[in-house]
């Protein structure tokens, strides 16, 4: 079972617990032990104070460089540039990199759902602030619970947007199921199942993407067990030599394939 609770739209740093709360009462919802509550990534980072503007921002040699190269506005080139721990290329306004442990798009900076001119960061530390909560609700409201910082990314080869967690704490985000057996006895050689994306993409089913005002959502009987273990991005994250993507589309690419359409 998944729970929306809708929460006031926010533009600058505010007090998420105390937002959480009142969400809370307004909707007559309550959290249980064992539930899993996803939170809007951005909601957070907004929370935190990570808005920025856009006119504040100084443009570097590089950032111009990118700018024009990639048809886009040089500032957010400047933020990419500043925000991303890696970056691969681009295409028209855009440019893939690598943040947090997650390939996402320009770092994942965002302007929807923001005034314009201004854009949000993602939180500074989000395994470190998905922690933080859930020690917070331990402590004043006496509930065990997993949080889940949800974000959106785009799927190689393919349209439209889907979940993928951001942080997480509470709980292990990855399920190894190497060593197992399937139906017909064959032993599993390479999955392991991606417990917090696939919660993830429960959640923002009803949490949404647009106007729909639901930072917050609680999942209910997921089955999965809390745990009070540390976690960072190392434990979602594989090397990039072991990514089939970046691996292929980098060192493994075969000559000429770049130029062939499907």
């Amino acid at each position: 079972m998944v729970i929306p609770v809708e929460a006031p739209v926010q533009q600058q740093a505010f007090d998420l617990y105390a937002t959480l709360t009142a969400a809370l009462e307004a909707t007559q919802e309550t959290l249980a032990d064992g539930d899993i509550l996803a939170v809007s990534s951005k909601y957070m980072a907004i929370s935190e104070g990570r808005v920025i503007a856009l006119a504040d921002i100084h443009i570097s040699a590089a950032a111009q460089a990118l700018a024009e190269r990639y048809h886009m506005n040089p500032r957010m080139a400047q933020l990419v540039l500043q925000e991303a721990d890696h970056i691969f290329g681009g295409i028209e306004g855009f440019l893939l990199t690598v943040k947090q442990g997650i390939v996402s798009p320009n770092a994942g900076i965002d302007r929807s759902n923001i005034p314009n001119g201004f854009a949000v960061l993602f939180p500074e530390d989000p395994y470190g602030s998905a922690a933080a909560l859930r020690r917070t609700l331990r402590a004043k409201r006496g509930v065990d619970v997993g949080i889940i910082l949800t974000d959106s990314w785009l799927m190689p080869g393919r349209w439209g947007t889907t979940g993928v967690a951001l942080a997480m704490a509470g709980f292990k985000p990855v399920q190894d199921e190497r060593g197992k057996t399937d139906l017909f006895g064959n032993p599993m050689q390479v999955t392991q199942r991606g417990i917090a994306d696939t919660l993830c993409i429960c959640a923002q089913m009803v949490m949404g993407e647009r106007d729909e005002a639901t930072p917050f959502a609680i999942i209910r009987n997921s089955g999965v067990p809390l745990l009070d273990i540390e976690l960072s991005a190392a434990d979602v994250a594989i090397s990039w030599e072991m990514c089939l993507y970046i691996q292929s589309l980098t060192a493994g690419l075969l000559e000429g394939e770049l130029e062939k359409r499907p």
